[in-house]
């Protein structure tokens, strides 16, 4: 009897979980680019508005980059760094700092405090815009917008009279073009005008037959000219005629109208008028392109699938309207919690190409921007926004994600060798808090946020990456690569006078300050305790490394030697928190936006409930002083520090406020979340969606801890449910289902004999799978 029970409870769910409803939609046009929805396969990405009368499709290629290779170094910089630390080890840091702004940055414009498109470093740039006007004025009815995440799939459709027309988007996954269609219930209904535009750049522009074909050159930033462009527009119909008047595409009576779009930039070494070309040379057969991208897509979208218990399903609600009801009561709505956990995935997934080396990872728009000059430059933002973008792809079992990230900083590490020698005269390499598609490795323009080293973080990455694929011949091609990143820390760190630990100097805590006790405010450091954090976890990544690979480097044993010289990864401050540096300062802001000293809870393993309890609670209130609130994806951090601290409320609590209505009714913007879901700063910035869908996974599996803990974090609102296909270190893939709350039944998937150690319902297990 228990059996069939069980049986029938678990049939109930599969349908909940395979029936259950993962799409946006809205019952108007957007009218902002906040409320169009994202569509990409991590080259190309398109942006439909859904208009009625003029449809508006914001285009982007993820290599459209002004700017070009420079070198930024200041190669004096060296000279003046013991200088630097001996006012350090006086107390003198407001000097310091004054030395650092003035030797410890880079040489140049840098990043043009984040307006870099017309100087050397570059910006991310928006491909153009595809217009659309309809030559239709009647009013519309039954009117309805939606992008299915199931199938990568956007739709549009609405009646005029008795005439109902559909529109549907998608950019290919499995071929690198975007395939726009539109078609109504009545035959010679579709009349259109169409044409292409961008504000600047542009070198020839093209309207032939049933063509647009538009070439152009970005400024290299230097006086020179930087990447070439092309992308091509092939509109096919059925029935109707078509002429070209100006720079447009006319088309009047047809029934069918697909238009085929393909982009590309010689970033990637070939001509990019050849490639798109070729992209879309031959017959194209929308019925089979589409067939053959769902195919490509779901093969990685449906690896995990996540139900929350939800009695009242709010899925008929528009999404927009949707979003203000779980800012209110999120108990309300437990679907729109799983709804915003796959988005995380799906933009992973439409923003970063696989299996391929030329692919480039989501930068901080991810690589969807309307403008030329995207806000901070769209870059790489390395003191923890692109590491956020990256920290949900393992456990979401989208590993080979991660890869373009991992690429990028093998090219990092290259030109960082560079910058070592320039700032420390030092062996190794080393990268700052920012980079882009250049390899752009020197320090920005200023000391209080461009001074931190992000090398070490990176690394973390690679190690991580490792950690759950378990993929050896992996682990020694990247080796030297964590071997350099340590070595540069082991011949900078100085020893502080006053604790006598191994620090790094000068530093800082990504982007906050300090008070000194002459009353002055200054950034700059010695041993902030994310970098004691960071050089610990490096340097015992790069011991376990080389046991795994019997290396029997003596390098490790260097550092094994240096680790007991560092600080402990936690100093706990008289008041009971954990101490952003290592002297106890009094903060400038006291509830700034990062909270980058515990980067030991995540993403490092140094500080849990269970194993360092007394870390555990400093972190906790650290947390609470801190407050709530924050950027957008400040708070999608915070997630995930209560998920790691086992306060599953509390983490909901966070996503309530993350999924906080950006936009208020007055036309005010704030942090949060805009109608389609993207996640405002704000401006819009990528890492909070990423990182809130992380936390989401936290929430439900960890593995850091040397075992794994099913559903460490749950709220007591997810009373019921059932997830499948999570991803664990170990190269494992984990199943539960649970129960008020409770683990009812779980299954672990990997190699057959492997001996696991499970924490369920506060209880080991030791089993072998």
């Amino acid at each position: 009897m228990m059996r069939l029970l069980l049986f029938l409870f678990w049939a109930l769910i599969y349908l909940q979980v395979n029936g259950q409803d993962l799409r946006l939609w809205y019952d108007k046009p957007a009218t902002r680019w906040e409320e169009t929805l994202p569509l990409g396969n991590g080259w190309i990405g398109m942006m439909p508005n859904g208009g009625i009368y003029e449809e508006n499709i914001v285009l982007n290629e993820i290599s459209m980059w002004s700017g070009g290779v420079h070198d930024a170094n200041n190669y004096n910089a060296y000279k003046q760094v013991s200088t630097i630390q001996e006012l350090l080890f006086q107390g003198k840091n407001d000097e310091a700092e004054k030395l650092v702004n003035a030797n410890y940055v880079c040489i140049g414009p840098g990043s043009g405090h984040g307006q870099g498109a017309t100087v050397p470093y570059g910006c991310y740039q928006n491909l153009g815009f595809l217009n659309i006007n309809f030559l239709h004025q009647q009013k519309a009815t039954s009117y309805r917008r939606e992008l299915d995440l199931k199938t990568a799939i956007a739709k549009a459709s609405f009646k005029i009279n008795d005439t109902t027309f559909s529109r549907e988007y998608f950019t290919s996954q499995d071929k690198n073009i975007g395939v726009m269609k539109f078609s109504a219930d009545k035959k010679k209904a579709i009349s259109v005008a169409m044409h292409f535009y961008r504000d600047e750049n542009v070198r020839s522009h093209q309207v032939q037959g049933n063509t647009i074909l538009v070439q152009g050159t970005l400024p290299n930033g230097m006086g020179g000219d930087g990447l070439q462009f092309a992308t091509k527009f092939l509109v096919v119909k059925k029935g109707g005629s078509i002429l070209n008047y100006d720079n447009q595409i006319i088309i009047k009576g047809a029934d069918e109208i697909v238009v085929y779009y393909a982009a590309s930039t010689d970033y990637y070494g070939h001509d990019p008028l050849e490639y798109i070309e070729k992209q879309l040379a031959g017959k194209l057969d929308y019925a089979a392109l589409k067939k053959k991208h769902l195919a490509k897509y779901k093969e990685v979208f449906d690896r995990v699938t996540l139900n929350i218990n939800d009695q009242n399903p709010q899925h008929n609600i528009p999404t927009d309207i949707r979003l203000s009801n779980f800012y209110e009561n999120p108990a309300q709505d437990n679907g729109l919690a799983t709804l915003y956990y796959q988005y995380g995935r799906y933009l992973t997934i439409s923003s970063t190409a696989r299996n391929s080396d030329n692919a480039l990872p989501p930068n901080l728009q991810g690589l969807w921007a309307h403008q030329i000059q995207t806000p901070w430059n769209g870059d790489y933002h390395l003191n923890v926004n692109a590491q956020m973008n990256h920290w949900g792809v393992e456990v979401s079992n989208l590993s080979e994600y991660h890869k373009p990230f991992i690429q990028l900083i093998k090219r990092l590490a290259k030109e960082g060798e560079k910058t070592a020698q320039a700032y420390y005269n030092a062996p190794g390499w080393v990268v700052y808090m920012m980079t882009n598609v250049w390899g752009y490795t020197a320090p920005g323009e200023n000391a209080s946020w461009g001074s931190s080293t992000a090398s070490g973080w990176l690394c973390n990455h690679i190690w991580e990456h490792y950690q759950f694929t378990q993929d050896e011949e992996y682990l020694r091609e990247v080796y030297p690569i964590l071997r350099a990143a340590a070595k540069f820390y082991k011949h900078t760190l100085v020893r502080d006078p006053k604790s006598n630990y191994l620090v790094t100097s000068p530093s800082v805590s990504p982007e906050n300050g300090v008070i000194l006790p002459n009353g002055k405010q200054a950034s700059v450091v010695m041993g902030p305790t994310i970098d004691n954090q960071i050089v610990r976890e490096l340097y015992m990544s790069v011991i376990a490394a080389d046991s795994i690979l019997v290396l029997n480097d003596t390098f490790s044993g260097q550092l094994k030697e240096d680790l007991n010289q560092l600080p402990p990864p936690v100093v706990i401050s008289p008041d009971g928190r954990v101490m952003e540096w290592l002297e106890d300062y009094k903060e400038s802001e006291p509830q700034h936006r990062h909270v980058s000293h515990l980067y030991g809870l995540y993403p490092a393993p140094f500080i849990s409930p269970i194993s360092t309890p007394a870390y555990a609670s400093a972190a906790k209130k650290t947390l609470e002083v801190r407050g709530d609130g924050g950027t957008g994806w400040s708070r999608a951090w915070k997630i995930l520090f209560w998920a790691r601290l086992h306060d599953g409320d509390h983490a909901l609590e966070i996503l309530r406020q993350l999924l906080k209505p950006a936009l208020t009714p007055e036309g005010k913007v704030s942090a949060g979340t805009y109608p389609n879901l993207f996640c405002a700063h704000p401006p819009f910035q990528i890492d909070g969606n990423f990182g809130g869908s992380a936390g989401i996974a936290e929430m439900l599996i960890q593995s850091h801890e040397n075992f794994i803990h099913l559903l460490p974090a749950l709220p007591n609102n997810w009373k019921d449910g059932e997830v499948r296909g999570l991803r664990v270190r170990g190269n494992m893939t984990v199943d539960i289902k649970w129960k008020n709350n409770a683990v009812l039944d779980y299954k672990i998937h990997g190699q057959k004999g492997t001996p696991v150690q499970v924490l369920i319902n506060n209880k080991y297990q030791n089993k072998i799978i």
